[in-house]
């Protein structure tokens, strides 16, 4: 094969270079990242909640929490190992079609990409590119100008064909890229219109599917409207006509062409009085041109009229020319409504319809006239088609005058069956063995050539399902004299045995136009080698034109053995079938399987058998079951058996298998058609096949959906499902990735194509976003042995957004899981986990919940009773003994009496507690925070409110045994968090005024009951506090985290004395949001900082910039450097995290966190002591040692006895001076 080159030595150059620097595939090298060494092991269980609806942890560098696009820019995309997807390399617009470009010897060239953008990877593409799956280097294919749809690799040639609505060099919609030399003209230079689809046939030829109708940059006219469409055999019937005889009966105008007024041959309405006249035909049909012979009875007239295609119930646009002007002018405003002359010297006036549209009957309707009344004296209607069909009825009208007008000789036990499934009536003859011998029946179809050219002669056989002959079906021969003096072509078996309408052609080349000498004829006969009974059908023969320049319509087939074009279509099949369609045809998609090429697009063959998809067999055009698709088809995908098919349809074309909304499935192997699920509502654009984990550790394929549609449809017992364009089909389910209750990762957005790379992961095309535990909306456990996401057993679906007065207390749209709790008691043997904030949820009992949930140990899950309002956001909770105590932005009725911002749940009753706190107060009421005073029953409540109950107590607020009391005084403001140092000592953030004077943090002292501002804090911490968690165990370090005055976030440690605040190098992004700060312990030490211990990490979570990353839902900071951790989407955005929560607190002793420094000082003087002791015990010992090893001994040593002469000693003598002054007592 050899192509005209078309850049030249640059472009082989380039394909040298290519082809050198890709080596065999290895695939994309993914650069994991090592987990970090958390302990979780002194906290019991841990959740973190959040508002997202899929999340995973951070394994690897590639990973991404960026939304999937809906700008129109798409991306290739590969899966990791751990089965997330990430961008390898994002293109400027879509990306329409990829495939892997393999050269003769197994070398992989790359993958070659095509689409409508103008960038891939960051590198300058106009339309199509080449990718490197190892490096993922892309290396662009310049040349072209315009849009790529389809590429199709070719290893065999070592060709890429390229087809699409485009330019370059000599070429047009189609080119291709040869091996080693480049790009290449194809030897037609291309096609007068685009091309959508390619693919290589069972013989090896390259077809071509598209919107064009001719080679490189020619057209294809035709000779307009050869046929009439005999409407004398059709069933004619009239609305609101004329009483009077003679002018009252329909039929009088067919077959009238002489103008002439009078009875019979005028038919009239009465008068002032609007109308219809009506035909219905024994066939389809595809009218061109309207010609109508106005009557002028009594100075009547139609004036104004339309035409309304039936069954389709649809008004066509036509034009005429205009009588006063002489040129072409639509008939009004919209095409529809046309005006007919009154003038005597116009015999008739033609109107030609604007668009192709196939009918079976159509109405006209009269809406004015002249003089009196309207009528009309004749009508004609005409068709392109040129058809003779096997009932005489049906061929054109013998009282029309035409001299060689089409028809046909039956001879035999004919009759006639309904036109059923079939396009139009046929003939049927139950011939015994005798009769199949002796040919003793026999149809002669005669056409009316009027136009001496090279023809397709294509045969139509009905189907036999519709008759139930398909166990008496046989064969039949077929032969033709198709020019004059001419010899009868060699005669053709045609098998009958299809179940469904289809095609055969039987000759393609010189058709002599008729003549009183001539006619062309086409014979079907009995095949004479069957022996058994039979039933034999004749239904039409089709007689195409194909010497017009172009010729084509669709389909093109090119063979690259031969290297050459083909100008004689009618030698091609697929040419030819393409022919053999209506004029304009859409060819969107082919595939291949077994044998057998499908077609798809938005078109009809001209004998209406099949609608919008077809296959060919063994040269053969032939009907799917039911005739097709009642809709555009706009692509196909195989897998297996399965031909998936997409586009705008809801059924067959005979509408006789439901659910087949939008997304079908065809099985080549029983040839019948598959409801998948019910659909889809709406448009489906693409069918791109992905695996997914349907199971926890195996994946297997499933078929991703992609369009303009909202809503899975509902089937059997699954629920319609609201999407944004996208499904996922699991074909081991039969049903719904989305229906499924699977514990496995779920994918969001559009995927346009995909391709197999052999070594290497499957390469997709589209924008899509993943994370790792779908099933797990809003709330995950978090274990560290393994570490890992696990799903809480709660499915929630967030709510809509808040109304402006909760978002205004909350300051922002809250929707999620924002707080929650572990409670465990043993002595009530409660073993609960709460989940609060704004959404709802199933139960287990199915009833609704809405924003508390409570899970118990076995797993049931329940919610509130009635009572508060379902726009209620908790935001806070804790416990007392078995009573919980949730806050919020919260309102309704309990027991009669109203509740704002605070309720009590008794949970060892799993009812709420009675009776309830008196209700908050103040404008836009919310509760941030609440937390219970150590060894106390103690419980604050803090945020933004000024009353509880009848008692003024803003901002914080304490309730005890069942009666609220104000904590100190002066304090205003909003609190967001509380944290205890020590028993008697409270840590309040927010944004806080303490006796007119503004600060961050606040202290409040049990004892005195005073608040006082943290010392430094109003001039050090940059902005309200929203995220406040301690870093030992007293609380006198903590970090806290907030929104800057500048809209920056700030994150800050508090050390006994003094804020230190991060980096600017190592700060998050502006755009970061920190709504929960947690400590966490590691098994292992990281370097060493002055913020964090070396065997601790801060979590953040929230929604973050992280810095060298992007966005990220979680990450921790060692002091140095934040670390990317969980990665979260919801919806088509990114997701993010509101806090962790833990069964037991962190014990930084055990944790190994710092102590205080008067701490520090004792440890290390009683450990001095101690050593001091132990050098000095160890000194004598040793001593001792060496002095008995060196031979001293222990010197005599007498002792006499003092005591044996005290009784000696007079008293006086002993104490007689003790008593005299300034002398010193004397023994």
């Amino acid at each position: 094969m050899r192509f005209n080159s078309l850049f030249g030595p640059a472009a082989a150059e380039l394909v040298f270079l290519i082809h050198l620097l890709i080596p065999p595939t290895q695939g994309v090298a993914f650069d994991p990242v090592q987990l970090p060494n958390l302990n979780l092991d002194q906290l019991g269980r841990v959740a973190l909640t959040g508002d997202f609806d899929s999340i995973s942890l951070y394994t690897y560098r590639q990973q991404s929490q960026n939304p999937f696009s809906i700008n129109g820019s798409q991306a290739l995309i590969t899966q990791l190992p751990n089965g997330d997807y990430t961008a390898a390399a994002t293109a400027d617009a879509y990306i329409k079609s990829m495939c892997p470009f393999v050269m003769k010897d197994g070398q992989l060239a790359g993958v070659v990409v095509g689409g409508n953008f103008t960038s891939l990877g960051g590198i300058e593409a106009q339309g199509v590119a080449m990718y490197d799956p190892n490096t993922s280097k892309i290396t662009p294919l310049p040349g072209l100008l315009g849009q790529v749809s389809v590429v199709y690799c070719d290893q065999d040639t070592n060709t890429v064909y390229v087809g699409g609505d485009f330019k370059g060099a000599d070429s047009t919609n189609a080119v291709a890229w040869v091996g080693m030399t480049g790009w290449a003209n194809l030897p037609f230079a291309g096609f007068n219109g685009p091309v959508e689809s390619i693919t290589k046939a069972p013989n090896g030829t390259i077809i071509f599917g598209g919107t064009f109708t001719g080679l490189g940059n020619t057209t294809a006219p035709q000779k307009k409207d050869q046929q009439i469409v005999n409407l004398s055999s059709a069933k004619i019937s009239s609305g609101s006509a004329t009483q009077e005889n003679g002018f009252n009966d329909p039929k009088n105008i067919v077959c009238k062409t002489s103008g002439q007024d009078g009875p019979g041959s005028t038919w009239l309405l009465e008068d002032q009085t609007a109308g219809f006249w009506r035909a219905d035909l024994n066939f389809g049909f595809q009218p061109t041109k309207l010609r109508l012979w106005n009557t002028h009875q009594n100075g009547r007239g139609t004036k104004t009229f339309r035409f309304t295609a039936l069954p389709l119930n649809g008004i066509m646009n036509m034009t005429y020319n205009d009588p006063s002007t002489g040129k072409k002018t639509p008939c009004d405003a919209d095409g529809a409504r046309c005006l007919l002359s009154d003038n005597t010297s116009l015999p008739y006036q033609d109107f030609d319809f604007y668009n192709l549209v196939g009918m079976s009957a159509f109405q006209i309707d009269i809406s004015d006239w002249y003089g009196d009344g309207a009528g009309l004296n004749g009508i004609e209607l005409f068709q392109d088609d040129i058809y003779a069909y096997a009932v005489p009825e049906l061929n054109e009208p013998t009282c029309a005058n035409i001299k060689f007008g089409s028809n046909s000789t039956p001879t035999g036990p004919w009759t006639t069956a309904s036109s059923a499934q079939s396009q139009s009536q046929y003939l049927t003859a139950d011939l015994a063995a005798q009769d199949i011998r002796s040919a003793g029946a026999s149809v002669v179809f005669r056409p009316n050539i009027r136009q001496k050219g090279n023809y397709s002669v294509t045969v139509y056989t009905p189907g036999c399902l519709q008759d139930e002959s398909c166990d008496r079906r046989g064969s039949a021969n077929v032969t033709g004299v198709f020019t004059e003096g001419g010899a009868p072509i060699p005669s053709q078996q045609i098998s009958q045995t299809n179940n469904y309408d289809k095609y055969d052609q039987i000759y393609s080349g010189p058709v002599d136009v008729n003549t009183d000498s001539f006619r062309a004829t086409v014979t079907l006969t009995p095949y004479t080698q069957q022996n058994e009974r039979i039933t034999l059908v004749a239904q039409r023969v089709r007689f195409a034109p194909t010497n017009y320049t172009g010729g084509l319509n669709g389909l093109y087939e090119f063979d690259p053995a031969k290297g050459t074009m083909l100008t004689d279509f009618s030698k091609s099949a697929f040419d030819q079938a393409g022919t053999n369609l209506q004029p304009e045809a859409i060819i969107t998609s082919l595939a291949v399987t077994g044998g057998i090429t499908y077609v798809g697009g938005n078109f009809s063959d001209t004998g209406r058998r099949f609608q919008n998809i077809f296959s060919i067999t063994d040269g053969n055009a032939t009907s799917l079951p039911n005739g097709g698709l009642n809709g555009q088809v706009a692509t196909f995908q195989l897998f297996g058996d399965l031909l998936y098919i997409g586009g705008s349809f809801t059924n067959t074309a005979t509408g006789n298998v439901s659910g087949l909304n939008n997304f079908a499935a065809y099985d080549t192997a029983s040839q019948s058609w598959l409801a998948l699920g019910s659909g889809v509502r709406g448009r489906v654009n693409t069918i791109v096949p992905l695996k997914l984990n349907v199971t926890e550790d195996q994946s297997e394929m499933c078929i991703s959906v992609n369009g303009h549609f909202d809503q899975l449809e509902p089937f059997g017992p699954a629920p319609a499902v609201p999407v944004p364009g996208f499904g996922v089909w699991v074909p081991s389910r039969q049903n719904w990735f989305q229906n499924l209750n699977l514990t496995t990762r779920m994918i969001t957005g559009k995927l346009s194509t995909t391709t197999n790379v052999t070594g290497s992961e499957t390469l997709l095309a589209g924008t899509i976003s993943s994370q790792g535990v779908p099933g797990a909306q809003d709330a995950v456990s978090l274990t560290s042995k393994p570490l890992q996401l696990n799903s809480l057993g709660l499915k929630i679906q967030p709510r809509q957004a808040l109304s402006p007065k909760r978002k205004r207390a909350v300051n922002q749209n809250v929707t999620g899981a924002v707080t929650g709790l572990f409670y465990k008691n043993d002595r009530s043997k409660l073993n609960v986990t709460v989940i609060g904030g704004h959404f709802t949820a199933t139960a287990t009992n199915e009833s609704t919940i809405n924003n508390l949930a409570f899970i118990n140990g076995t797993g049931a899950v329940s919610g509130l009773g009635t009572g508060l309002d379902e726009d209620s956001v908790f935001l806070a909770l804790a416990t007392q003994n078995d009573i919980l105590y949730a806050g919020g932005t919260i309102s309704g009725s309990l027991d009669n009496s109203n509740v704002n911002g605070l309720i009590l749940y008794d949970l060892a009753a799993s009812n709420f507690a009675y009776p309830q706190p008196p209700a908050l107060g103040g404008d836009d009421v919310v509760v941030n925070a609440i937390t219970t005073r150590p060894k106390s029953t103690q419980v604050y409540v803090a945020g933004r409110f000024d009353t509880a109950g009848s008692l003024g107590c803003p901002s914080v607020c304490m309730f005890d045994k069942g009666q609220w009391s104000q904590p100190g005084s002066g304090l205003s403001g909003s609190v967001a968090a509380l944290a205890w140092q020590g028993n008697d000592k409270l840590l309040a953030g927010g944004n806080i005024t303490i006796n007119g004077i503004f600060t961050q943090l606040a202290n409040y002292n049990t004892r005195r009951r005073e608040w006082t501002p943290l010392n430094g804090s109003a001039s050090a911490v940059p902005g309200p506090v929203t995220a406040l968690t301690a870093a030992n165990d007293d609380t006198s370090q903590f970090w806290v985290a907030g929104k800057a005055s500048n809209g920056s976030a700030f994150l800050m440690k508090y050390d006994d004395s003094r804020f230190q605040s991060i980096g600017d190098g190592s700060r998050l992004g502006d755009r970061t949001t920190i709504q929960g700060l947690a400590m966490l312990s590691l098994t292992d030490n990281h370097d060493k900082s002055d913020l964090v211990g070396q065997n601790m990490v801060l979590l953040i979570t929230g929604s973050l910039e992280v810095p060298n990353y992007g966005n990220a839902s979680a990450a921790l900071y060692d002091g140095r450097n934040f670390i990317p951790f969980i990665l979260s989407t919801s919806g088509n955005g990114p997701g993010s995290l509101s806090q962790l929560f833990s069964e037991k607190k962190i014990d930084f002793k055990s944790a190994g966190g710092r102590m205080r420094l008067g701490f520090v000082v004792l440890i290390g003087l009683a450990i001095a002591l101690g050593v001091t002791f132990l050098l000095v015990v160890a000194g004598i010992i040793i001593e001792r040692y060496r002095r008995r090893a060196d031979g001293y001994q222990p010197a005599p040593t007498q002792y006499f006895d003092k005591t044996a002469n005290m009784g000696r000693i007079p008293p006086e003598d002993l104490f007689g001076r003790l008593g005299q002054r300034g002398n010193t007592p004397m023994l």
